[in-house]
């Protein structure tokens, strides 16, 4: 008895099997850009958002801290009208000068300033020796604001805090003794 020749198929894929995987493939591509893209716009939204997350709260520490222990306070329009003894401004300053009294009955000042001193614009701290001279920073509390502003309104002291993306935060502090 004699066997029927089998012809074998030839190897390979057909061509409904190659469109199927290249299907597929199309899929898994659109999905993993799909997911790229919601990356890349959550990282964006982070980077929008992360003056108000991590630089807002500190500064607001530093601030509450500072201006809270001041016994009063002045507000120039520049160092240097600060140093030339010019006369204070009630809005729109970048400079507070704080007074605190010492245990002794004396009082000590210091200075928080927003300018460039040479070392990149930030928000500076800055002591008054007892001779009343004026020093260099002694200290930056940050350089990432974009703009910080002291006002009095109503007798209240306000200070906006301007970041890189148009965030504002506002500070509302003690009474002008």
């Amino acid at each position: 008895m004699k066997l029927p020749i089998r012809r074998s198929r030839g190897r390979g894929y057909t061509l409904i099997e190659l469109t199927m995987a290249i299907s597929v493939g199309i899929m898994i591509s659109a999905i993993i850009m799909s997911l790229v893209n919601q990356q890349l716009a959550f990282l964006k939204i982070f980077r929008a958002q992360s003056f108000l997350v991590t630089e807002a709260p500190m500064l607001n520490n530093y601030i509450v801290k500072i201006i809270g222990n001041a016994d009063s306070y002045r507000l120039y329009a520049s160092v240097d009208d600060l140093v030339a003894g010019r006369a204070q401004v009630m809005t729109n300053a970048p400079v507070i000068m704080l007074r605190f009294k010492e245990p002794n009955g004396t009082f000590r000042s210091s200075v928080l300033s927003f300018e460039n001193p040479g070392t990149g614009t930030g928000l500076y701290y800055r002591m008054v020796n007892t001779s009343g001279v004026l020093g260099s920073p002694s200290w930056v509390l940050s350089k990432k604001p974009s703009n910080v502003r002291f006002a009095i309104e109503n007798g209240i002291l306000r200070v906006v805090v301007s970041g890189s993306n148009g965030e504002e935060v506002t500070y509302s502090g003690a009474m002008q003794l």
